[in-house]
């Protein structure tokens, strides 16, 4: 049975390793950018595709860009996203030219959202939460899909360069609606190269790689007639079900954080988040937690905790029975409430200032 990642399924990546093995990618090791930030320090960004021309550029102070889609399917985002936004900075901080591409096609075609209804959830929540978790708005530029002709055109000059059954082999399944986004994602993908060809690198979930793979067969494909770089990947893992799934899912609201979502509703699923510690406290005292094994030690890695040298004692102190399971959630609980505020009063402010940012203007 052939291998298949879907990145509009719900199917979970069950070893992070066979997943780099099977699908060529490349183990991401913290020394292969500079100054990496935590989350690719704590290996929560765990692989790649093609990485060196992106850590050529930044060493060589030589142009590239980064770039990622926001689809305003709903009036929430979640933690994935975060982790997104991290790594778009990161790669801004060096000098990267970053796009933001509001999917409304998208929407509108695989999840049934108007395009209108689209451009307003983006522009009055999506677009101001992405600046609230870190995004760089003087340097970045957004465009709406529906109105970037060009990525149109690249997209059904495009889909010639595909067989079915090439569609097939990458995504499982060829309904008319995935081809067309598939497609038009492509032509996003390449569309900051339309200025000056450059490298492009494009950090997501591992379930997005297919859009990769199909946008660097295209680009190879059409290199007589463009000389496209071929764009890299750059791929985190997901952040885990609080009750220990692989992923957080809407399906299973009770163990899945939205942003936004309010504190109390949130420090109540942390406080019954699974965790590492043992059956008793005089047991987990005497032989102590099991961090690698707990849901909030790993919110804590992922998003909460910032400082490696804090983790590192959270980390060892668990692990010596010092801190206790209750007390470790309750560390948790206080930097969601600041983390929440923050994001929230970050949404309202750039939401005042969302007409001055660099939108392409499309004839």
């Amino acid at each position: 049975m052939a291998k298949i990642i879907d990145p509009w399924g719900s199917e979970l990546v069950e070893d992070y390793e066979k997943i780099v093995k099977d699908f060529g990618l490349e183990t991401f090791g913290a020394k292969t950018f500079p100054k990496p930030n935590k989350i690719m320090r704590r290996g929560v960004v765990f692989s790649g595709r093609d990485l060196e021309p992106i850590s050529k550029a930044i060493k060589n102070k030589k142009r590239f860009y980064v770039l990622s889609g926001i689809m305003p399917s709903g009036e929430k985002i979640h933690l994935g996203n975060k982790m997104v936004v991290e790594n778009i900075r990161y790669f801004q901080e060096r000098g990267g030219d970053a796009f933001i591409l509001i999917a409304d096609l998208e929407s509108a075609c695989t999840r049934g959202v108007t395009l209108e209804e689209a451009q307003r959830r983006a522009l009055n929540f999506h677009i101001p939460a992405y600046i609230a978790l870190g995004l760089d708005p003087k340097k970045t530029t957004f465009y709406f899909q529906s109105e970037n002709k060009d990525v149109i055109h690249l997209a059904y000059e495009f889909a010639r360069k595909i067989t079915l059954n090439e569609f097939k082999a990458v995504y499982g399944s060829a309904d008319p609606s995935r081809i067309m986004a598939a497609m038009t994602q492509v032509g996003d993908i390449l569309y900051p190269q339309m200025e000056e060809r450059m490298p492009g690198i494009i950090p997501v979930g591992v379930d997005q790689d297919p859009h990769i793979r199909l946008t660097r067969d295209v680009a190879r494909r059409t290199k007589e007639k463009y000389k496209f770089f071929l764009p890299s990947g750059l791929y985190h893992k997901y952040t885990p079900s609080l009750d220990g799934g692989l992923k957080m899912s809407k399906s299973k609201p009770e163990s899945c954080i939205e942003l936004p979502e309010p504190i109390e509703k949130v420090k109540k699923k942390i406080k019954r988040a699974k965790t590492g510690g043992r059956d008793t406290v005089d047991e987990q005292k005497e032989k102590g937690g099991r961090p690698e094994e707990c849901m909030n030690f790993e919110l804590q890695k992922q998003h909460l905790v910032e400082e490696d040298k804090e983790l590192q004692e959270i980390y060892e102190n668990c692990k010596a029975g010092k801190l206790l399971c209750g007390e470790c959630k309750n560390i948790s609980c206080k930097k969601m409430d600041d983390f929440m505020k923050n994001f929230n009063d970050g949404v309202e402010k750039a939401k005042k200032h969302i007409t001055k940012l660099n939108f392409v203007k499309f004839q």
